[in-house]
């Protein structure tokens, strides 16, 4: 078999980032952050090593700001539904994927106003029609990296620069590109990029998250979801910090050591001297 199915989800994955997960099943299996034993700090320290592979992966410049979720979908509504305000305005374009889409037409209907900057026949964007679409009231522009249906590439970096010009912030989903395509946070004016562990970076399912750039106002970024965190226990307020203010429950420990391990080797193209030679033959 051939497996083309790769912008739905990558398969095969690396053998090494199965190897993480079963022996962090195997040997680590703690809790991480909810006890001080070997074991839990063990499942901590490799969710830390996870945060610093994915900001160096994207160039962020902390990785206390990148927040693990489920998967890019809860990134974005975290991002847009956190962020987002009536009366508020945004600018998407017309290529999004609906975990934009359907998020911003739910806010919509709370009051939200939302312009949709139409692309091309050809499915690109004009960054001209995103500055020309920029309201009083726009505080946020929302735009995929890549499209998942036909793959062209939007110019996240021109407008990045747009965006700091008037004071914006942008917010990228790199569902598609995270992993297949270079993304500097920083470089490209991006302050929150949502990001998935199960494409392009061959990391397992139900993995991803947020990472929250250091324009983003915490204050105003509100958590959609509160309860335990295993810091400040004592307290019944959620914690003010990062990640906790927004990672609430028991994170999902195996498949970030998988994760750690696929964007450890994206970045250094170290998991492809020990794959397979089937697994070259099917994915180049």
């Amino acid at each position: 078999m051939i497996y083309f199915d790769n912008a739905a989800t990558s398969w095969p994955k690396p053998p090494g980032v199965i190897e993480a997960m079963v022996r962090h099943m195997t040997e680590v299996g703690a809790n991480p952050g909810r006890a001080g034993h070997r074991l839990s700090l063990e499942a901590g320290r490799i969710i830390y090593a996870t945060r610093e592979a994915v900001a160096e992966l994207f160039h962020a410049p902390d990785p206390l700001r990148v927040v693990f979720g489920q998967n890019v979908t809860d990134a974005l509504n975290l991002a847009l539904c956190g962020f987002l305000r009536a009366g508020d305005h945004v600018i998407t374009s017309s290529l999004e994927h609906n975990s934009v889409m359907r998020p911003l037409r739910a806010l919509e209907r709370g009051g939200v106003v939302v312009t949709v900057v139409r692309c091309s026949a050809e499915g690109y964007l004009d960054p001209a029609d995103v500055k020309v679409a920029i309201q009083p009231q726009t505080t946020l522009i929302a735009l995929n990296h890549a499209s998942n249906v036909i793959g062209t590439l939007l110019p996240v970096a021109e407008v990045g620069r747009i965006a700091r010009e008037h004071d914006l912030l942008l917010l990228v989903d790199a569902a598609q590109t995270g992993g297949a395509y270079p993304t500097d946070m920083q470089a490209n004016h991006i302050d929150l990029l949502g990001f998935t562990g199960h494409k392009s970076l061959y990391g397992p399912m139900g993995t991803g998250g947020l990472v929250i750039g250091e324009r983003v106002p915490l204050a105003r970024l509100r958590p959609l979801k509160r309860g335990g965190t295993g810091s400040r226990s004592e307290e019944e307020e959620q914690p003010d910090f990062l990640p906790d203010l927004y990672e609430s429950g028991t994170p999902n420990a195996v498949g970030l050591a998988g994760l750690r391990l696929a964007c450890a080797g994206c970045w250094r193209g170290g998991w492809r001297r020990s794959v397979p030679t089937r697994w070259h033959s099917l994915h180049g």
